[in-house]
C-alpha cells in the first residue's frame, strides 16, 4: 500500500530522525556494518554536501538516501556510493524506489556518472530494488567483514549513467 510523501533535502535539524532511520536499519542486521550509528559531525563529513535527500509524511522523515565519496582520487570524483534507509512502517511502500530514483536524477545533475551500492547477500528486498533501477551486479565480496563475530558476504551492485560521463 502506497502511502503520500514529498521527497527534499535532507537539513541538519533532520539528524534525529535520519539517525533513528539509520538504528532500526542497524538493527535489522542486514543493512550495515555499523552497530551504532555515528553522531552527526561524523555522518556529515563522511557524505557528500550534495544528494542528502529525505523522505516526509505528515511533516515526519520516513525515509533518507545519501552519498559517499568512494575515493578521494580526482579520477573517481563522478563515483559515489548510494546509502537508503527507509522506517520500518514505511518499507514497501514505494519510499524507497522513490528516494533512489531522486537520487539517481539529483546525482546527476551534480556530475556522478556511477553509482554503487553494497548489499548484505541475503537482503533480496534491497537487491531487487536495486535492480529494478538499473543497477548491475558487480559481484559477490565472500567473507568481507565481521557483523557481530561473523564474517558476512555482500553484493557489489553499480549504476552507469546514461546521461553524464558518456563521452
Amino acid at each position: 500500500m502506497a502511502v503520500d510523501f514529498t521527497i527534499d533535502q535532507m537539513k541538519s535539524t533532520d539528524w534525529g530522525q535520519v539517525r533513528d532511520i539509520f538504528a532500526e536499519g542497524i538493527e535489522t542486521g542486514s543493512a550495515s556494518f555499523e552497530t551504532s550509528p555515528p553522531s552527526w559531525e561524523q555522518w556529515d563529513k563522511a557524505h557528500l554536501p550534495f544528494c542528502r535527500l529525505v523522505a516526509r509524511c505528515e511533516g515526519c522523515v520516513v525515509g533518507w538516501a545519501a552519498l559517499t565519496p568512494t575515493s578521494a582520487r580526482p579520477a573517481y570524483a563522478g563515483v559515489a556510493e548510494a546509502s537508503l534507509y527507509i522506517a520500518n512502517d514505511y518499507r514497501r511502500k514505494g519510499v524507497g524506489q522513490a528516494l533512489l530514483s531522486a537520487l539517481v536524477r539529483e546525482s546527476e545533475a551534480h556530475g556522478i556518472w556511477t553509482l554503487q551500492a553494497v548489499v548484505f547477500a541475503e537482503n533480496a528486498p534491497s537487491l531487487a530494488l536495486l535492480e529494478k533501477l538499473d543497477y548491475r551486479v558487480v559481484g559477490r565480496r565472500e567473507r568481507i567483514a565481521k557483523l557481530n563475530g561473523a564474517w558476512r558476504d555482500t553484493i557489489l551492485l553499480e549504476r552507469r549513467s546514461s546521461v553524464v560521463g558518456v563521452n
